[in-house]
């Protein structure tokens, strides 16, 4: 499978790994977090992952890829992608979907109905309710369609069994998504609330203080 992004594709077989010192398990590989989110658990070591939540788009034997959604930019949508912008859900700015290939620019959005099959092209379902947008098409074929729309630069890609190793070593929660948990409002609350829904002790973690140690 491969994800349509601005100027730029991610091939599968590609597994880009962008940490170091991971060691691969011994164990069976969990389930895929495919069209789940991870949601990093304090303090992780990597700013760039310290308290992100990420949605997952693939996940399978040779790597995972997903996106960072709680990481506002103050980029905007400009030419030749400016007719993109009117479709955006508030903040209507471009995401730090992570620090991988930040050429490429990922659209996630929702629908309103199922898109018929004209729209192949368009729209690839990559959930039950998200779907991949193709920034190179017209957004005229689709803006009926699209309920919330969200654009990443950059993703966050692991290696085989890289993935599983940090969820094995605790630096991830696998949770289910909120309903508005990709078009969130206000995206740098957004740690806190996925945490803040959750069930005895994870909810604790969502008043944890920046600093641990002060505790």
């Amino acid at each position: 499978m491969s994800i349509r992004s601005h100027e730029c594709k991610y091939n599968n077989n590609r597994g880009q790994c962008w940490q170091t010192g991971v060691v691969a398990l011994n164990a069976g590989v969990p389930p895929s977090t495919k069209g789940r989110i991870l949601v990093a658990t304090p303090p992780l070591a990597d700013p760039n992952f310290d308290r992100s939540v990420v949605f997952m788009i693939e996940h399978h034997r040779d790597g995972a890829l997903g996106v960072v959604v709680n990481r506002p930019s103050a980029e905007r949508l400009d030419a030749p992608l400016e007719r993109w912008a009117e479709l955006l859900s508030a903040p209507s700015v471009v995401l730090s979907g992570g620090p991988v290939d930040t050429d490429a620019l990922i659209a996630l959005g929702t629908v309103e109905r199922a898109p018929d099959a004209s729209l192949g092209d368009q729209l690839t379902r990559l959930s039950d309710e998200i779907f991949s947008v193709d920034l190179g098409e017209d957004p005229a074929l689709v803006a009926g369609l699209v309920n919330e729309l969200r654009v990443f630069r950059g993703y966050a890609g692991w290696g085989p069994l890289q993935l599983e190793t940090e969820i094995d070593q605790g630096g991830w929660l696998v949770l289910d998504v909120g309903p508005d948990d990709l078009f969130h409002p206000e995206p740098r609350g957004l740690w806190r609330a996925v945490l803040g829904r959750q069930e005895g002790r994870l909810a604790w973690l969502a008043n944890a203080p920046d600093d641990l140690s002060a505790n």
